[in-house]
Parts: C-alpha cells; structure tokens; sequence
C-alpha cells in the first residue's frame, strides 16, 4: 500500500529499510516520507515502530557454533584448487 502519496513511498519500502536497521529519520531522510504535506507521518511511523518489534535487531544470533580454521596460505584454502596441473601453471 502507498503510505505517502506525495513521494509515491509504499509499506514495504518502508518495512525494507526499517529491517536494515534504519530510524524513522534515517528512513525519511532517505525515502523523502513525511517531508512534503505531512498527512503520513503516523502511518510511516507505525510502519516502522512494526518492524522494531517484529523483528528486533538485537534478537538476531547464531544457534549454532562452528569453529573455523583459516588457512596458513592461500593455496591450503579448500577454495583454492591444488591439484598439480594448477600449480605447474
């Protein structure tokens, strides 16, 4: 749904920016929402206060722990392709 019609901004750009973290500044900043006439601002608001609480930042983490041994070199990496016709070249 649009929520400002003055600037053409929709719930869900709103939404994309406010789960990448972004303050409702930040968003009108960017986005031009609530700049113009005004009349969205608590919409855009609510949009935003939504996501915080959806999807709080804080609650993100890893459920699982890996330990990760980085190679010494560049060609130990198991990216890297050792075989022997590569290191010939």
């Amino acid at each position: 749904m649009i929520v400002c019609v003055c600037r053409r901004v929709s719930d869900r750009e709103i939404a994309r920016h406010a789960h990448a973290g972004m303050s409702f500044d930040e968003i009108q900043f960017e986005l031009g929402v609530a700049t113009q006439c005004g009349r969205c601002e608590d919409c855009a608001r609510a949009v935003v206060a939504q996501c915080g609480v959806s999807y709080p930042v804080a609650a993100l983490h890893n459920e699982t722990t890996q330990t990760i041994q980085l190679a010494k070199s560049i060609t130990e990496s198991k990216a890297w392709n050792s075989s022997p016709h590569s290191l010939a070249a």
